[in-house]
C-alpha cells in the first residue's frame, strides 16, 4: 500500500471514530488500563514466584546442567513457574557468569524457557466463568491465612492469575465497539497487508512492556475478537519473541562475557528464526490454517509451534553455535592501569549527618557486594584448590577489614559534630550491620577458606550427597546475602520482613543437613567420616554468613513496628 494510502487510512480512522463514536476516549482508556492490568498480574506472578521459590529454582536450574535436553525441559519448567523466560534468563545467567554452567548448556535452557513462556500462553486463554471467582477466592485466603512466607506468595501467585483472567476478559469488552468500526477495520487490514511494519509493533511492544507473555497474550485476544486480521497477529507474535529476547541481552549487557555468548546466541536463534517465519507466512499466508479452526487458535498455536520448532532444530547444535560466538565476541582483557577504587565517605559531609549517613550507607553497600563476591569465590575452592583465587579472597576481606575501620571512624567523627536522636540511632544501626558484615568477611576469609585448604592437602572428598548438601546450602545462604543487599538499598519492610524470617529457615535447614551427615556416619560411608569436621564447620559458618546479613532487616522492623524489643515470654 502507498504511503499516501497508508496515511488517508490512519487519518480515517481517527476521524471516524471522533465523529461517530462519542465514547472513544473512555473505549481507550478502558482497553489501556485492561492492557495495563494483564501486564502487572504477569508481574505479580513472576514476583510471587522469584520471592517464594526462588532458592528451589535455582538448585533446580543448576541440576540440569548434565544433559541440554533435561537442560531444555528445565527451562521450560521454570518459564512456566515464572510467567517469563527473560527471569529464566537472568537467573541462568548468572550461574554462567560463576562457571557452574557452561554456556551451551545454558543455552539450551533458555530454548527450552522459550518453549516454556509459549505454553504459558496456552495454559492462560483457557475460558471458564467459574475459574475466576474461585482463583480470586483461593488466592485471598492463602495469601491471608498464610502464616509463612513461601504460603502467602502461593496465595499472591493464584491471585495474579485470576487478574490475568479478568484483564483479558476486560480488554475482550474494551474492544467490542471497534470489531465493527469501518476506520479500525481499514487500518488493521493495512497491517495484514504490511506484515513487517506488523512485526516490528510486536517486538517494539513487548520491549515496551518487558512481557512477551503479556504481549502475546494481548495480540491472540485481539485476532479473537477479530479485530486483528490473522497475519497481523501472527507478524506481531513473532515479533513479540524478537522482543522478548532483546529483553534478556540488555538486562545482561554488562555481565561477564560467557553470560553475553549464551544470550547473543538466543537472540540470533529466536531472532533469525522469527524473521524466517514471517517470511514464510508472506510467501504462504494459507500455511496458518493448518494450525487451528478459530483466528485465536491459529495466532496462540503459532507461538507454541515456532518456539517447540526452533528448540528441536537448535538443541543439537548449542555447542557449535555458542563456540563460534565464542570466536566472535572475544573477552576484552583489564586494564593494566585500573581505576583505584573512590570511597563514598566524603569528609566535607561531616557537618551534614543526613547526607553524610547517606555515604556511609553507600559504603555499606559496596561492602556486601564485596562479601556477596568472596562467597561465590569460596565455594569452587572446595573442589578444586586455587592459590590465585584464595589470595584473592584474602585481599578482599583485608579490603573489607579496612572499609569496616573506615566507616567507625567515620561514624564517631559524625557524632562529635552533635546528632539528633533519630541520626543517633540510624548511625548505631549502620556501626551494627558493619560489624556484622565484617564478622561475614572474616567467616570467609578464615574459617571456610582454611576448611577448603585443608580438603585439598588432605586429599579429600565429600560424599556426593555431602558435596551437594553443601552446594544447596552455598545457593539458600547467597539468595539471602542478594535479599539482604536489596534491602540495604530499598529499605522495604516487607522484604526486611523476608529477610529475617530467612534466617530461622536456614537454622532449620542447617539443623536438617546435620541430621543427614549423621546418618550417613552411621552407615559408615568413608568419605562422610573423613570429611565430617570439615562438612559441619562449613554448614556452621555459611549459617553465620546468612545471621550476619539477616541483620540488616532488624532496624527497618524495628522501626516499622514489626519487631518485638525481647522474645522471653
Amino acid at each position: 500500500m502507498p504511503i499516501g494510502e497508508c496515511r488517508f487510512g490512519f487519518l480515517l480512522f481517527w476521524k471516524g471514530w471522533l465523529v461517530s463514536e462519542p465514547h472513544v476516549i473512555q473505549i481507550l482508556i478502558s482497553i489501556a488500563g485492561a492492557a495495563a492490568l494483564l501486564i502487572w498480574a504477569v508481574r505479580l506472578v513472576r514476583t510471587g514466584v522469584e520471592r517464594g521459590f526462588s532458592v528451589q529454582m535455582r538448585i533446580w536450574l543448576r541440576h540440569s546442567a548434565r544433559n541440554r535436553w533435561l537442560a531444555a525441559g528445565t527451562g521450560m519448567g521454570a518459564a512456566v513457574l515464572l510467567q517469563s523466560s527473560t527471569a529464566v534468563a537472568v537467573l541462568v545467567s548468572n550461574f554462567v557468569a560463576k562457571g557452574g554452567v557452561a554456556t551451551a548448556t545454558g543455552l539450551a535452557i533458555l530454548l527450552g524457557a522459550d518453549v516454556g513462556s509459549a505454553v504459558v500462553t496456552q495454559l492462560l486463554m483457557v475460558r471458564q466463568p467459574i475459574l475466576i471467582p474461585l482463583l480470586i477466592l483461593i488466592g485471598v485466603i492463602v495469601f491471608l491465612r498464610g502464616e509463612g512466607s513461601s504460603t502467602r506468595q502461593v496465595g499472591r501467585i493464584i491471585i495474579g492469575l485470576a487478574l490475568i483472567f479478568v484483564s483479558l476478559d476486560m480488554i475482550r469488552s474494551a474492544t467490542g465497539p471497534m470489531i465493527s468500526d469501518p476506520a479500525t477495520q481499514t487500518v488493521m487490514a493495512y497491517l495484514g497487508r504490511d506484515l513487517l511494519t506488523a512485526f516490528v509493533i510486536g517486538a517494539v511492544f513487548a520491549w515496551g512492556v518487558h512481557s512477551s507473555v503479556a504481549a502475546v497474550l494481548l495480540f491472540v485476544t485481539l485476532a479473537g475478537q477479530a479485530i486483528l486480521p490473522v497475519p497481523a497477529a501472527a507478524a506481531m507474535i513473532l515479533g513479540a519473541n524478537l522482543g522478548g529476547a532483546f529483553i534478556a541481552f540488555v538486562l545482561t549487557y554488562t555481565a561477564p562475557i560467557a553470560s553475553r555468548r549464551m544470550v547473543m546466541a538466543n537472540l540470533l536463534l529466536r531472532g533469525g528464526g522469527a524473521v524466517l517465519a514471517i517470511a514464510l507466512i508472506a510467501a504462504m499466508p494459507g500455511i496458518l490454517g493448518y494450525l487451528g479452526a478459530t483466528p485465536a487458535r491459529q495466532s496462540i498455536n503459532l507461538h507454541l509451534a515456532f518456539n517447540l520448532t526452533l528448540a528441536v532444530l537448535a538443541l543439537p547444535f548449542v555447542r557449535p553455535v555458542t563456540a563460534g560466538l565464542a570466536r566472535l565476541m572475544v573477552d576484552t582483557p583489564a586494564s593494566d592501569m585500573p581505576l583505584d577504587a573512590v570511597s563514598a565517605l566524603d569528609p566535607a559531609l561531616l557537618d551534614k549527618p543526613q547526607r553524610g549517613l547517606d555515604c556511609a550507607a553507600r559504603e555499606l553497600l559496596g561492602m556486601g557486594q564485596k562479601i556477596e563476591h568472596m562467597l561465590q569465590a569460596i565455594d569452587p575452592l572446595y573442589d578444586r584448590w586455587n592459590g590465585a583465587a584464595a589470595e584473592a579472597v584474602r585481599s578482599q576481606d583485608a579490603a573489607i577489614k579496612k572499609t569496616h575501620l573506615d566507616i567507625k571512624l567515620y561514624l564517631a567523627r559524625m557524632g562529635q559534630k552533635g546528632l539528633d536522636e533519630d541520626l543517633i540511632r540510624r548511625s548505631m544501626d549502620l556501626a551494627s550491620i558493619s560489624t556484622s558484615l565484617e564478622s561475614a568477611s572474616d567467616t570467609i576469609a578464615r574459617s571456610m577458606l582454611e576448611l577448603a585448604h585443608r580438603l585439598d592437602v588432605q586429599n579429600l572428598q565429600f560424599s556426593p550427597q555431602g558435596r551437594e548438601d553443601i552446594r544447596k546450602f552455598t545457593d539458600r545462604v547467597h539468595s539471602n546475602v542478594q535479599l539482604a543487599l536489596n534491602v540495604m538499598l530499598n529499605q522495604n519492610p516487607a522484604e526486611a520482613r523476608e529477610l529475617v524470617l530467612a534466617k530461622e529457615k536456614v537454622r532449620k535447614v542447617e539443623q536438617k543437613l546435620q541430621r543427614s551427615h549423621i546418618e550417613r556416619l552411621r552407615e559408615g560411608l568413608s568419605r562422610s567420616i573423613e570429611t565430617s569436621n570439615i562438612f559441619q564447620e562449613t554448614l556452621r559458618s555459611l549459617k553465620q554468613i546468612n545471621t550476619a546479613f539477616s541483620m540488616v532487616g532488624y532496624p527497618i522492623l524495628l522501626k516499622s513496628g514489626e519487631l518485638l524489643k525481647s522474645r522471653l515470654v
